[in-house]
């Protein structure tokens, strides 16, 4: 029997392990060449595309030279919109657009001051009020200023004795304002050359013992704050005329340390029973005071009128008729935020000597020096700590037929 080789097998897997292995390197070998020949292929195509671009772009800024080499910077954004502005602007351009009134605004308002003769404006009550509240916080005027006295005119319509003020009035421009509340349907054709041309302002109807009296005031008020220089305001009537030539009202008013109105506590039903449970707070019974409507008093006071908001809420919906708010707005504000700085009396004289809802009416026949005189003069109180014989600077009511003799002692007045 022949003998059996044990090697033999073991030969044969070996021979096939390395047949195999040296056909996956093949195999591995023949696979990376052909990646290596993708390759280089593809990055010679990059080169050659990025060449290109290259000389391309060379070429193009070559060929345009007046082309920026970079891309244009982007415009400015726009500047914001600006508000519409309200202006104060004078009657002979009321047909600029600046001046048209809107009632659907919906942008911001800035108002723009001007000193020109009219003083109309589109602002309604309480863009008005707003602004006339502003109080400077540096109290060092930035320009030389005069102070000047604010004569503010309640008037339904015309003011017939006008002549008599405008003598009043004459050669002492720069030291006084003049605004007129009239109803809105009455136009003024005074000259340009008169002191009251171009001096109404923007005014509402208004009805005798309700609260829109007190609108009117202070809408005065408000108008006349706007002029920083203003800082006596007087409120008059159609029917009332000056006592004293210009220089002595205004030396009075301006060098006064107190403000001018008359006030009283009246405990009867025309007085405190008038006063409203509603009204507490902010007005209690034994704060409640009546009064001359007819007032003087400084800029502090002005301001805190035009921009009070509780008494005047107070008033608009609990004092009606017959509670008048003309009687005891004024009066009651000022007993509780200003009574020590208050005279508690009118430098307006009123005669109510006769029995009535209205005063005496002065006219023709009853004007003379002697009737002047004692109004002027027969009275005693105290200025500046001071007694006087001086207590009225201006009197009311005076009938339009009163206007010719009153002319006539125009000297004796203004002497």
């Amino acid at each position: 029997m022949g003998e059996i080789n044990p090697q033999a097998p073991q030969s044969t897997s070996l021979f096939n392990f390395f047949q195999l292995k040296y056909l996956l390197y093949l195999l591995i070998f023949c696979l990376g060449a052909s990646m290596g020949s993708l390759s280089t292929s593809y990055f010679d195509s990059l080169s050659f595309n990025i060449q290109n671009f290259i000389s391309t772009s060379s070429s193009i800024i070559t060929s345009s030279p007046s082309s920026p080499p970079f891309p244009a910077p982007l415009p400015p954004p726009p500047p914001p919109r600006q508000p519409e502005e309200v202006v104060l602007v004078s009657a002979d351009n009321a047909t600029s657009p600046n001046t048209t009134c809107s009632d659907n605004l919906t942008t911001s308002r800035v108002v723009t001051l001007k000193e020109e003769k009219s003083i109309m404006h589109n602002m309604s009550d309480k863009e008005l009020l707003w602004l006339a509240s502003m109080l400077p916080k540096i109290r060092d005027f930035p320009y030389e200023r005069v102070p000047k006295v604010a004569f503010m005119f309640l008037t339904p319509g015309s003011l017939p004795l006008s002549p008599l003020w405008e003598m009043f009035f004459k050669g002492h421009e720069g030291l006084y304002s003049i605004y007129v509340h009239a109803h809105p349907s009455y136009h003024y054709n005074y000259p340009k050359n008169s002191v009251f041309y171009g001096r109404a302002i923007p005014s509402k109807p208004l009805w005798w013992g309700t609260v829109s009296m007190i609108d009117a005031e202070r809408r005065l008020l408000a108008n006349a704050l706007l002029d920083l220089s203003n800082q006596r305001f007087v409120l008059l009537s159609e029917t009332c005329i000056p006592l004293f030539n210009f220089t002595t009202i205004y030396r009075y008013l301006t060098n006064s340390k107190l403000n001018f109105l008359s006030l009283y506590d009246d405990r009867s039903g025309v007085g405190r029973g008038r006063y409203r449970q509603g009204m507490w707070p902010p007005i209690a019974l034994e704060d409640w005071r009546k009064g001359s409507q007819w007032f003087e008093i400084d800029r502090v006071l002005a301001l805190r009128i035009a921009s009070d908001k509780p008494y005047y809420d107070a008033f608009s919906k609990f004092c009606l008729p017959p509670c008048y708010s003309d009687e005891h707005y004024l009066p009651t504000l000022v007993n509780i935020l200003y009574g020590e700085s208050n005279s508690n009396r009118s430098v307006t004289y009123v005669d109510w000597s006769q029995r009535g809802a209205h005063p005496r009416r002065f006219e023709r026949g009853q004007i003379n020096r002697e009737s002047l005189d004692r109004i002027r003069f027969g009275s005693e109180c105290i200025y500046n700590g001071n007694n006087t014989r001086m207590c009225y600077l201006f009197a009311r009511k005076f009938h339009p037929n009163a206007l010719e003799p009153l002319l006539k002692m125009a000297p004796v007045l203004f002497g």
